[in-house]
């Protein structure tokens, strides 16, 4: 079939450009044959041109020699580019005067990329968009995940295995590690703070694969939250009250339903005088820059077996650096669970995630192994928040959030077992989430530690919730407007309370 005909079948639903080393490259997203397709637009080159800017790379690339201290250090790189790039543009100029200003900044950042980045990938990291990177092999094209509009096939295919396998021998060099055929299994993350897991061929059957979670460089807020009806004010009004008077959360729910990006949404909701040490495997969280914040990430063993700092290590020696609060990424083994509830138990303010779907299999997955805490230690858990992932149609909401409290009928046996009081619930139906019973502990040991009375509370939470409504109306949404948001709260409450009861702009509050 002619190319002509070929375009005519296929329909641009979206376009919009990404920013790659300062150069626009434009993006469409196309429908042909009921297949949504991703095409990142590069410039054309004719094959002598290519040879030419072939052999001008060749040139440059030779006399540019880097250590492995060197590739690690994010400065240092940025450096280089800023000497690399006036070179390439006096040569190109020299050598290919008649080029054009689009192909000519094209091809210098394609340089860049090749010399201190990953090729081609590096324009997908560059699209804000995206969340997921794959390489299944080299015969096969590379493969996304879009925000909007989910799994997309992309029109860039790996040129050879040896390719793929050198993208993961450069990720590997940057953190001190090697991956070969009898270390066959990286996991690992980028400068841009992604991160990465490779997998070479044969214990991937099909080719070399590499597979890149990208990191959020705009990271959900609560406004955000809101807006896309993730939650309502009223529930975050009532997480904002928990973790004001230091109580203790668990987030629970299934892979990429959520977990984090909700405890990163609520971490602005700490006193800017707490001291927060959080502990993960991959950097997710990202904090306001008023908050006072120590993140630690584990460390895997190197090919020796040595030098490994498990998320147990962290947790043990955060206990020594005098935290007001403890975030920790997911609790998967028991020793761990031990820890950090016994963390709870001596008055730390903790927050962590597990994978549950709903508040009883929380209940379930701690007692029982391979976590197997007893069931007297969830007293001191207030609140458990329970996300929930429609891939279907590609929906992020709360699911749960309930409580844990005692079965008095098995209590009056002598029997020790918590059961959960659901408080707030999403109608799949409807798309609601409404409420469906009081708070009992909570607010009893509201009541009890803080002094406050029950129209006390409710009044709280209608302000924090106006607070809310008011951020959502004026589009407060960045982490560190949020962050001033919250710290004025902490710092100044009648003065933002004038400004969102009177809706005045927030720049008053934001300066």
């Amino acid at each position: 079939m002619p190319e002509k005909e070929e375009k005519l079948k296929e329909e641009r639903i979206d376009s919009y450009e990404i920013i790659s080393e300062d150069v626009k490259t434009k993006v469409e997203i196309v429908k042909k044959d009921s297949v949504v397709s991703y095409k990142l637009i590069l410039p054309e080159i004719d094959v002598a041109t290519l040879a030419l800017l072939d052999d001008i790379k060749e040139r440059l690339i030779v006399g540019v020699e880097m250590s492995a201290s060197e590739v690690m250090d994010p400065q240092i790189v940025n450096q280089l580019k800023g000497e690399f790039k006036p070179k390439a543009e006096k040569l190109i100029k020299t050598e290919l005067p008649e080029i054009d200003e689009e192909t000519k900044n094209h091809f210098i950042t394609s340089l860049l990329h090749e010399l201190v980045g990953l090729d081609e990938i590096e324009y997908f990291l560059s699209d804000q968009n995206l969340e997921e990177i794959v390489l299944n092999s080299s015969k096969e094209p590379i493969r996304v995940y879009h925000k909007k509009y989910g799994w997309l096939t992309t029109n860039i295919t790996p040129a050879s295995e040896y390719k793929i396998q050198n993208y993961a021998n450069t990720i590997a060099r940057r953190i001190g590690r090697e991956i070969t055929t009898l270390n066959p299994l990286l996991d690992a993350h980028l400068m841009t703070k992604d991160r990465a897991n490779a997998i070479l061929t044969p214990i991937s059957s099909k080719g070399n694969t590499i597979t890149i979670r990208k990191f959020a460089r705009d990271p959900w807020t609560v406004t955000d939250f809101i807006k896309n009806k993730t939650v309502t004010a009223e529930v975050m009004s009532l997480i904002w009250l928990v973790m004001q008077y230091e109580m203790n959360i668990v987030i629970s729910g299934g892979t990429g339903s959520g977990k984090t990006s909700f405890l990163n949404v609520c971490m602005p909701f700490v006193q800017p005088n707490h001291r927060i040490i959080s502990i993960e495997d991959t950097r997710e969280l990202q904090l306001p820059d008023f908050l006072y914040w120590c993140p630690l990430t584990t460390r895997e063993p190197n090919p020796e077996g040595k030098g490994e700092v498990s998320m147990l290590d962290l947790l043990v020696n955060s206990l020594r650096m005098r935290p007001d609060r403890i975030v920790m990424g997911e609790v998967r083994k028991k020793r761990e669970a031990e820890v950090l509830f016994e963390a709870m138990h001596t008055g730390h303010s903790v927050y962590c995630t597990i994978h549950a779907d709903t508040c009883e299999q929380t209940i379930t997955r701690i007692t029982n192994s391979p976590i197997e805490i007893p069931h007297s230690m969830l007293e001191s858990v207030q609140l458990n928040v329970v996300m929930f992932r429609d891939r279907r149609k590609g929906l992020r909401r709360i699911f749960e959030i309930g409580e844990f409290v005692l079965d008095e009928e098995l209590a009056k046996s002598g029997e020790v077992r918590y059961v959960p009081n659901i408080v707030y619930q999403w109608s799949a139906r409807d798309d609601l989430i409404t409420d469906k019973s009081e708070p009992k502990r909570l607010f009893y040991e509201l009541y009890r530690h803080t002094g406050l009375n029950k129209a006390e509370v409710m009044k709280d939470l209608e302000t924090k919730g106006e607070i809310f409504n008011w951020m959502v109306n004026h589009n407060v949404r960045d982490v560190n407007s949020v962050g001033k948001v919250m710290n004025r709260y902490y710092t100044d409450q009648k003065a933002l309370l004038d400004v969102v009861k009177e809706n005045r702009k927030p720049a008053e509050i934001i300066k």
